[in-house]
């Protein structure tokens, strides 16, 4: 059996960064991700002003910033979350600021995170096209922000943290209510710096999380972490212990009920795996998960779990390649909007590799096979796709390989070697 400890949470990482130099002290965080997408987050906070150190596997974080207005353009890369979270905190804090990203970055939505920014009167503009990076944000009086109560069209954590950092930075009262609970890492860090977090769980699955001004950002408590880690980089892993790459074990991995869904499914399929709860950081259970070779069925995923496995759907896609029957993956049009149409992109490799597969309007229809499965497929650009087919092709039978294999430096830079120590643990 191959033991493996995956990189630090992404989605952590990147909160850990934007929270902890709002707080009235240092903070020290253990695991935080090095990866191109918290490199944005960090190189932002600190064009801000804040002070972050890294040494090893230690980074180190000073409260009480002094915020200043960046010289330049902020570039937040590819990094979703950088900028959606970076405008509630920059909108909060009444910065002036230019926020932009690359192109496959400037082609998803930010009206989403816009629209109720401006709600609560943030002055904001888009300099080229509507609803899209570079964003302009214009300086006003720190606390002038409105407080807002939020229903989003779509369930988003991003949209969620958004809301709460604006709130939070700017001293007044938010409220966001998900038809749908999504990932909670923003509340969880938020109770454990002291903010005056609420979530009120809903017995449909839903969730209303609201934020009160009573703690001021410098009366918070510094953090203190090891960051777990990340749940959606292990998945990848599993997948090939499951696909019959070798036995595997990811240790001290984020157990957060809100992003293992891919575990519930998992079950559905006949996936063999245990789990071992080990350890809670800054609120998040953290534990170790061991997967085997396993004889997979088909399985339906809807909107209903998708939530808890929007970045595992890749993963997914190729486990139904190798399962028996036809699998069904429906209300994951959300999909087509990440780094790359991901839906789109998914389908168009698996017939590539010879699997039959019906791309919908919000999902997929696969139909496994045990046939030898061969060829090159094409990334896109897109980290989770590359390591979705890295799966794959290590799996007995498949020869996968991908036209870009150098793009997984977005989240899980060493994914190659550790899924080549899992094949030769097994060859072994």
């Amino acid at each position: 059996m191959t033991s493996i400890e995956v990189p630090g949470d992404k989605s952590i990482s990147h909160r850990v960064l934007m929270l902890a130099p709002l707080a009235g002290g240092p903070s020290t965080a253990t695991g935080i991700l090095r990866s191109d997408d918290v490199r944005a987050t960090a190189e932002a906070m600190r064009r801000l002003g804040a002070s972050i150190r890294e040494e090893g596997n230690e980074t180190w974080i000073t409260g009480q910033v002094r915020w200043k207005a960046p010289e330049e353009e902020i570039d937040c890369g590819n990094s979703g979350t950088t900028a959606r979270l970076l405008l509630g905190l920059l909108a909060g804090l009444g910065i002036h600021a230019v926020i932009r990203g690359d192109a496959s970055l400037s082609r998803r939505p930010m009206e989403r995170v816009v629209y109720p920014l401006q709600a609560m009167g943030a002055r904001m503009r888009y300099l080229e096209q509507e609803g899209r990076l570079p964003v302009e944000l214009e300086a006003r009086c720190s606390g002038s922000l409105r407080s807002l109560k939020h229903r989003p069209r779509m369930a988003s954590a991003q949209v969620k943290s958004c809301i709460l950092l604006a709130g939070l930075a700017g001293g007044t009262r938010v409220e966001v209510s998900e038809a749908r609970a999504t990932r909670d890492h923003t509340e969880r860090l938020l109770g454990a710096l002291g903010a005056a977090i609420a979530v009120d769980r809903s017995a449909d699955g839903g969730a209303v999380v609201s934020l009160e001004p009573r703690t001021r950002p410098s009366e918070l408590s510094s953090l203190r972490l090891r960051v777990p880690g990340d749940f959606s980089s292990a998945a990848f892993l599993l997948a090939a212990g499951w696909l019959g790459a070798g036995e595997v074990q990811v240790l001290r991995v984020g157990l957060n009920p809100t992003r293992t869904g891919l575990l519930d499914v998992a079950r559905e399929m006949g996936a063999c795996f245990d789990l071992a709860s080990e350890d809670v950081q800054a609120g998040e259970p953290t534990g170790s998960l061991r997967a085997v070779p396993s004889r997979l069925r088909a399985f339906d995923v809807d909107s209903g779990v998708l939530p808890r496995l929007v970045d595992e759907v890749p993963v997914l896609a190729v486990l139904a390649a190798r399962a028996s029957g036809v699998s069904r993956i429906r209300g994951a049009e959300e999909l087509r909007l990440k780094e790359s149409d991901r839906l789109a992109v998914l389908a168009g490799n698996l017939g590539r590799l010879g699997v039959r597969c019906r791309e919908l309007a919000d999902g997929l229809e696969i139909e496994g096979t045990d046939a030898p499965l061969a060829g090159r497929v094409r990334c896109a650009g897109d980290h989770r796709i590359a390591m979705a087919f890295g799966a794959l092709g290590a799996a007995p039978g498949c020869r996968v390989s991908v036209d870009d294999a150098s793009c997984v430096s977005i989240s899980y830079p060493s994914f190659w070697q550790d899924l080549e120590r899992i094949s030769a643990s097994e060859a072994a």
